[in-house]
């Protein structure tokens, strides 16, 4: 399905109270499938219940430690997604393990509605009790308000509308492309403003940001204007996966003893493109190689054989840094790495008893009551999971779950037919069940706090930037040239 074909110059429109319809804003599959009642339990339940059945499965975490973790209150990132694995070993252990953390989630447009007559669902959950407190508890300038995107034009105009009613004002929805040469958005002295269609530039005191694209080329990393999220969050792990590697390394350290930790495939960052052969080799020749700053599944790699290796290599790419992960495949053909090999649970086998790969993504958000799933679907690959690879198989038409598909325009294509929602059929063929959702709601919470955490540490006491700390987690030469486009460097801190 064709989502999006970006065009230049396009003026920020204006939204009105009451212009939300349901009908625009979910995918069609979605408009009239009764959600799953287990899912339907667990985004009910209450912290309290979450704490007491995870510490029931996993008696050496206390209630009160993972309560207090639940209870976090995030300073910069409190919106965020999870992509996890349903993965077990040879001896049948399951684990929920975590792939990346997205600080731009999808995830409204994919869950059936929990209460019929709500029918503006997580998107006014997301807006009323996370973005609105946050909004009102901040001295900001004078000024609208507004969302940016650069993809997801179905959920992103669903949040502008939603917005509109939450706030009782109008707001505008502005696209903010990376590549647009007079985009109609611009940050002045730390203020955003954008550009209506008679060319007059408006002051914006709040906005929500759905820019995925390398958003620090053209957003600053602090600005007057409150950003939900701030870059801030993405250059922390929202949008890092080498600078997320260190943040769970780090927080997982902390964990150490309450019986919580960040489950993650093996991974070694910092790594030049010359040393990839020797990381995968080590891993038995089969391995998973990442560009640390792309998203929505590009820039990831899934190597299973030389050619796939040597494909990688030949080619040119515009960073200096990567991450080589242990790779989760079928039994016969995973990484091993210390005698620990994880492979895929994958769905239900259908009735050609094929079995899939597939990923489900939690979507969570910070409230006054703590940290709250707020949406979850899955996705399942192009092609099923084999016993034995084929050389005329490219093993990521088997390992490959994200739905975006980015189109010769420079647009984005959505692969809905691979989408599964959290209905009474699709859930049932997830092979899933509470306590997995349990578990990747505690990880997904794990993960947030650990890339809080990181963008703390990130920041002085007088909350400017620490280049040089960033710089020796991330020494990358090519990222840094990005980030001084929107943020110059004042002096180094």
């Amino acid at each position: 399905m064709a989502v999006h074909n970006p065009a230049h110059g396009r003026p920020a429109f204006l939204v009105q109270p009451g212009s939300f319809r349901y009908t625009e804003h979910y995918y069609p599959k979605v408009l009239n499938a009764q959600i799953h009642s287990m899912v339907a339990f667990f985004l009910s339940m209450t912290t309290e219940q979450i704490v007491s059945r995870y510490c029931h499965l996993h008696p050496q975490t206390p209630k009160a430690l993972l309560s207090q973790w639940l209870s976090y209150p995030p300073k910069f990132f409190a919106w965020s997604g999870a992509d996890l694995f349903n993965v077990t070993t040879s001896q049948g252990v399951r684990r929920m393990v975590l792939l990346e953390t997205n600080s731009s989630p999808s995830g409204q447009k994919s869950l059936p509605l929990l209460d019929e007559r709500a029918e503006q669902g997580g998107y006014r959950l997301l807006l009323e009790k996370t973005f609105k407190p946050m909004v009102e508890a901040r001295r900001l300038p004078a000024g609208g308000l507004a969302v940016l995107y650069d993809k997801n034009p179905m959920e992103t105009t669903g949040y502008t509308k939603v917005m509109a009613d939450v706030f009782g004002e109008p707001v505008f929805g502005v696209e903010y492309y990376e590549d647009d040469p007079d985009p109609s958005a611009r940050f002045d002295d730390g203020v955003l403003h954008v550009r209506d269609a008679d060319g007059v530039w408006h002051p914006i005191r709040a906005a929500f940001r759905y820019v995925t694209q390398r958003p620090w080329t053209r957003i600053p990393i602090l600005t007057k204007t409150f950003l939900f999220n701030p870059v801030l969050a993405c250059l922390s792990g929202g949008r890092n996966k080498l600078v997320a590697a260190k943040a769970y390394e780090i927080f997982n350290a902390e964990l150490v003893g309450s019986g919580l930790s960040i489950q993650l495939p093996h991974t070694i960052r910092d790594v030049q493109k010359e040393e990839i052969p020797m990381w995968l080799q080590s891993m038995g020749g089969f391995g998973v190689v990442k560009i640390p700053y792309s998203n929505a599944g590009q820039g990831v790699f899934t190597i299973t054989s030389e050619a796939e290796l040597e494909q990688f290599m030949e080619r040119d790419y515009p960073y200096d840094q990567f991450i080589v992960q242990s790779l989760i495949g079928n039994y016969k053909w995973s990484s091993r790495v210390a005698d620990r090999q994880f492979f895929h649970v994958g769905t239900v086998p259908n009735q050609q008893q094929e079995i899939y790969v597939a990923d489900i993504r939690m979507m969570i958000h910070a409230t006054d009551e703590g940290f709250r799933p707020l949406a979850t679907y899955a996705r399942r690959a192009r092609m099923p999971l084999m016993d034995e690879l084929r050389p005329e198989v490219a093993s990521w038409e088997m390992l490959g779950t994200n739905l975006s598909v980015k189109t010769s325009g420079g647009g984005w294509d959505a692969e809905t037919e691979r989408l599964m929602i959290m209905d009474r059929r699709d859930f049932n063929r997830l092979g899933v069940g509470l306590d997995d959702l349990i578990e990747g709601f505690v990880q997904a919470v794990l993960a947030t706090i650990a890339i809080d955490k990181m963008a703390a540490m990130l920041l002085t006491q007088k909350g400017r930037f620490r280049y040089k700390l960033y710089r020796s987690l991330n020494n990358d030469d090519a990222l840094f040239r990005e980030i001084e486009t929107a943020s110059p460097q004042k002096g180094e801190v």
